[in-house]
């Protein structure tokens, strides 16, 4: 799928008898749609959508980042666990040396 090319008037569709819809060469064409593309269909607010794959990916990806922003959450999840982990770790070499250190001679 290339992108978008610009917009499209509104077209008639209809479905045929086994469900098929074609979508106008208009609407293909501004939507950057070519053969072959993968597209996810999905109902939204009573629409049928439908979306390139690697544009949902996309959009989805920057909508969870935003969200993360507005909760306070900066950095990534990677880095936050390798933080959580290091510090764990250095709380248990304290605990060793804390036991070592005040244990019998």
């Amino acid at each position: 799928m290339t992108e978008t090319q610009g917009h499209a008037e509104p077209a008639d569709v209809s479905v045929a008898a086994d469900g098929r819809v074609t979508i106008p060469a208009q609407l293909r064409h501004a939507a950057g749609i070519e053969p072959g593309s993968h597209l996810v269909a999905y109902v939204e607010r009573g629409r049928v959508v439908l979306e390139d794959r690697a544009h949902l990916l996309r959009r989805v990806q920057d909508e969870a980042i935003a969200a993360a922003r507005a909760a306070g959450h900066t950095g990534s999840a990677v880095d936050s666990l390798i933080a959580d982990r290091r510090a764990e770790a250095a709380r248990e070499d304290a605990s060793r040396n804390a036991t070592t250190e005040g244990g019998p001679a």
